[in-house]
């Protein structure tokens, strides 16, 4: 019997796939369990009218990370740090502040933990490139102004 599989099933597959079990495996454990239902014609066309709306989804998400990526490349934030003489500074800036500065400046909502610093956030004053992963396929870079404060 062939079964389309509403969850990850172990050893059988993946969410979505169409697999061939025997009638009792089927009838005795993956129908009433709800991990899947038997791929009859409309059942088929679920499954592909679903998949077509996944993928509609999936690429409106990439472009609006390539859009917001766009947009972040030219921008800068400025955040200050406490220096001492030397320009020796104390502590360094984290990826929360460099979002709640992107939110106030630029009005702009960033996952801090998206966000790729240096182990230690940034300790020196200047300007730095971040990069922050908007999507698998998509990194954005933002400039950050470290200033005396």
């Amino acid at each position: 019997m062939k079964v389309i599989l509403l969850e990850d099933v172990k050893s059988l597959g993946k969410k979505g796939d169409i697999v061939n079990v025997s009638d009792g495996y089927a009838r005795n454990m993956l129908l009433p369990k709800k991990l899947g239902v038997e791929a009859n014609n409309k059942n088929m066309n679920d499954l592909k009218l679903q998949n077509q709306h996944a993928q509609k989804v999936a690429q409106e998400n990439l472009d609006k990370a390539k859009a917001l990526a766009e947009e972040i490349s030219d921008k800068q934030v400025t955040v200050t740090l406490k220096t001492g003489e030397g320009g020796k500074t104390f502590g360094s800036v984290s990826a929360k502040e460099i979002s709640a500065a992107a939110k106030a400046q630029l009005e702009l909502e960033l996952d801090k933990k998206k966000m790729q610093l240096p182990d230690g956030g940034l300790k020196t004053l200047g300007v730095h490139e971040i990069k922050i992963k908007f999507h698998p396929k998509v990194t954005g870079t933002l400039k950050v102004k470290v200033a005396e404060e």
